[in-house]
């Protein structure tokens, strides 16, 4: 295996383990290499759009589905709440992890509370509808935006 897939592996799992972006340290000392390596590969992770970096270069925003910061999207499974970018990548946790859960939001127009049970099938029908206002085709030209 490759050392940017040991680290991208590295990081997943710490999300899916946590809830939480894992430090640099963290996934260097889980693949027991060193963090300078680890930043280096992040970058190479970057320009393949399987990372979006904070501007230190070391934090990371998100690692899709996941989100690094706190979001108005979030997944319970199992006891361990994520944080997703956005409501697509809010469905996209509980595949990710091959898990049932519960994705909390907020209609963006009005503010109200959003509640989805997903199960391994895929999502319960809302009463509501999801729309993107971004094609996915434009979703990286601005991936914190989007």
């Amino acid at each position: 295996m490759d050392f940017d897939t040991q680290v991208k592996l590295a990081i997943y799992k710490h999300f899916a383990a946590t809830g939480n972006a894992p430090s640099p340290g963290d996934v260097a000392t889980s693949i027991a290499e060193n963090v300078e390596s680890v930043l280096e590969s992040y970058q190479r992770l970057r320009a393949q759009r399987l990372l979006a970096l904070e501007a230190d270069g070391a934090s990371i925003r998100m690692a899709p589905p996941f989100s690094g910061v706190p979001t108005q999207h979030i997944v319970e499974a199992d006891g361990t709440r994520y944080f997703a970018n956005c409501a697509w990548d809010a469905l996209g946790i509980p595949a990710a992890l091959h898990k049932a859960a519960t994705v909390h939001s907020q209609c963006a127009q009005s503010g109200e509370p959003l509640h989805l049970q997903v199960d391994l099938q895929g999502p319960q029908p809302p009463d509501w509808l999801f729309h993107c206002l971004v094609p996915a085709a434009k979703w990286w030209d601005d991936i914190v935006f989007t």
